[in-house]
C-alpha cells in the first residue's frame, strides 16, 4: 500500500519517542524519555474548565479561538514579554503548537522554497516543511553550548531563503538562546527577506532568574514573526492542546487560512480556562518555575554524584548527560538502560538530521522527587555495570 502514500510519511520510521516509550511499558521502566510532567496541572485551571463545560456552548466556537482567550493571550504576552497584540487580527488559538506549526508552514512554505533548521530540532519539524515542498538547510549547534554562529548562519541562508523555523528555549538541549544570538538571526532574516516561525512553547520554563527574549521584540521583526505557544507547556497540562499564535495581520491572515482547514477550532471549555490561567499573578508562573529548577537540580546533583557529566540546563523539562566514557552510541545505550536497569530516555543523536552527535541523552526532570530518586537508584546499577 506504500505505492498511495507520500513518501515524507512512508519512509518515516518509528519516532524514538515511541520506541522508548514502548520499551519502558515492556520493561516497566521509569519513563525519563517522553516530555511530560507528573501530576494533573493546576487544580483552579483544571476546575476553570469542569466550569466552562457546563456554563460555556459545547458547539463550535469561532474559527479564530475564543474572544476571551484571545484577549487574555493579548494581555499577558503585554504583562510578560512587553508584546503589543491586537487580540482580534493578531491572535489565533490552535489545537497546540504542533497544529499552529503545521499550519505556519503550510501557508507559507512554496515548494522550492528554502527553510533554514537548527539542529537539534524537535522531529516534527523536518517532515513538514520537507511536506510543505520546502527544502531544508541546516545550522548545526553543537554541545556543551549549542550557541549560534555566524557563520554558519551565512552558509545556511541564500537567495532563495523563505523562512527560518527557531525554538526557543530549545528542545533537547535545554538553551536558552542569549539576546546576541537572537540578534544574529534577526539581522540575518532582516537582510534576506526571511519569516521567522518562533516555537516558543517553553518560555515560561526558564530557570535561574533568565528572562525569555521573543524573537518577535527584536528590531525589524515585528512584522515577519510568527510567534507560538501553547497552554500545555505553560500549565502542565500536555494533553489539553491549547496553543496560541501571534503574528502581524497579514501573516495572520494566510496563517488562519490554514487553520480553518486543518483543525478549525479548539474545545471551548479548555479555552475559557486557558484563559483564566494565563491572567494568574506572577507568584504562580514564578512558583513554577521554582519547583521545576528544584527538580532539575535534585536530578543534576544525583547523576553528578554518580559520576555522569550533565549539561546545563537553563529552560524546558529536560537535562542531558555525556556518555562518551561508556564506549558506546547514545541509541545503544538508551536501549541498555531501559533494558537492563529500567530507566528510558532518549538519545540526543534523533534530533539531529545528519547525526553529528551521538554522546549525549536526554532525560525529562518534571518528575516527582520519588521518581527521581528511583531512578537515580537505578542508574547507579549502570554506573556500576559500566
Amino acid at each position: 500500500m506504500d505505492r498511495f502514500a507520500h513518501p515524507v510519511f512512508a519512509d518515516l520510521p518509528e519516532t524514538v519517542f515511541e520506541t522508548m516509550s514502548r520499551l519502558a511499558r515492556q520493561h516497566g521502566a521509569i519513563n525519563l524519555g517522553q516530555g511530560f510532567a507528573d501530576g494533573q496541572g493546576p487544580d483552579d485551571v483544571r476546575a476553570a474548565a469542569a466550569r466552562a463545560l457546563e456554563s460555556v456552548s459545547n458547539q463550535y466556537p469561532p474559527m479564530m479561538g475564543l474572544p476571551s482567550l484571545r484577549t487574555a493571550v493579548a494581555a499577558h504576552y503585554r504583562a510578560h514579554q512587553g508584546l503589543d497584540l491586537d487580540p482580534e487580527r493578531e491572535v489565533m488559538v490552535t489545537s497546540g503548537a504542533t497544529e499552529a506549526l503545521a499550519g505556519a508552514l503550510m501557508a507559507l512554505i512554496r515548494p522550492g522554497d528554502e527553510v533554514v533548521l537548527f539542529e537539534p530540532m524537535y522531529d516534527a519539524y523536518l517532515p513538514l516543511v520537507r511536506r510543505a515542498g520546502g527544502v531544508p538547510r541546516f545550522v548545526t549547534l553543537k554541545p556543551p553550548h549549542f550557541r549560534i554562529e555566524e557563520a554558519a548562519l551565512a552558509e545556511a541562508f541564500s537567495e532563495r531563503t523563505r523562512l527560518v523555523l527557531l525554538n526557543n528555549p530549545l528542545n533537547p538541549s535545554a538553551t536558552v538562546f542569549p539576546e546576541a544570538d537572537l540578534a544574529l538571526v534577526a539581522a540575518f532574516c532582516r537582510r534576506h527577506d526571511a519569516v521567522a516561525v518562533c516555537d516558543e512553547v517553553w518560555e515560561h520554563v526558564i530557570f535561574d532568574r533568565r528572562r525569555h527574549v521573543p524573537l518577535m521584540a527584536l528590531p525589524g521583526m515585528r512584522e515577519r514573526t510568527v510567534k507560538i505557544s501553547s497552554a500545555g507547556k505553560i500549565f502542565s497540562l500536555t494533553g489539553w492542546k491549547v496553543g496560541f499564535v501571534m503574528a502581524a495581520e497579514p501573516l495572520m491572515r494566510v496563517l488562519s487560512r490554514a487553520h480553518q482547514f486543518l483543525t478549525f477550532t479548539t474545545p471551548p471549555n479548555l479555552q475559557e480556562a486557558v484563559a483564566y490561567g494565563l491572567a494568574k499573578d506572577d507568584a504562580f508562573f514564578e512558583a513554577m518555575r521554582d519547583g521545576l529548577g528544584r527538580s532539575r537540580d535534585r536530578l543534576a546533583r544525583g547523576l553528578s554524584d554518580l559520576g555522569f557529566t550533565v549539561l546545563p540546563s537553563a529552560g524546558t523539562y529536560f537535562l542531558s548527560i555525556d556518555i562518551a566514557g561508556f564506549g558506546e552510541g547514545d541509541t545503544a545505550f538508551c536501549e541498555r538502560m531501559v533494558r537492563e536497569h529500567g530507566v528510558a530516555g532518549i538519545p540526543v543523536s534523533a534530533f539531529y538530521e545528519r547525526g553529528d552527535v551521538t554522546n549525549l541523552v536526554r532525560l525529562c526532570f518534571a518528575k516527582n522527587d520519588a521518581t527521581l530518586d528511583a531512578a537515580i537508584e537505578r542508574l547507579a546499577g549502570l554506573v556500576r555495570a559500566g
